[in-house]
């Protein structure tokens, strides 16, 4: 079996795997504390905090936004990003799962 190979695994696992796959850095994981502490925010926002040049910042937050973890909308010049809640509720869902499946095991 390829390791790309998706086909043989749920809809469920595949989109989970692509989220983790998307947070796997981490000035994605950055960016994403600094969502969380800001109200909003632009790009130069993002990279007046992050150790890292514009176009590397611009390529994080694509990511993201491409794994709708983020979403972005346009204002003026700028876009503006925030979480995307869904997708955020879905990781927690995740996780929620897993830790009452655990509590449920000894070892």
């Amino acid at each position: 079996m390829g390791v790309s190979k998706t086909e043989g695994f749920t809809e469920e696992q595949n989109e989970i795997a692509n989220l983790f796959k998307a947070m796997s850095h981490p000035a994605r994981i950055a960016i994403i504390q600094y969502l969380l502490s800001v109200d909003s925010c632009i790009c130069g926002d993002i990279v007046n905090v992050l150790p890292l040049a514009q176009p590397t910042v611009s390529q994080h937050l694509a990511a993201l936004k491409k794994a709708n973890i983020i979403k972005g909308t346009i204002e003026g010049t700028a876009i503006c990003y925030c979480l995307n809640e869904e997708t955020i509720a879905l990781i927690e869902k995740y996780f929620k799962g897993i830790s009452n499946q655990l509590q449920n095991k000894c070892c």
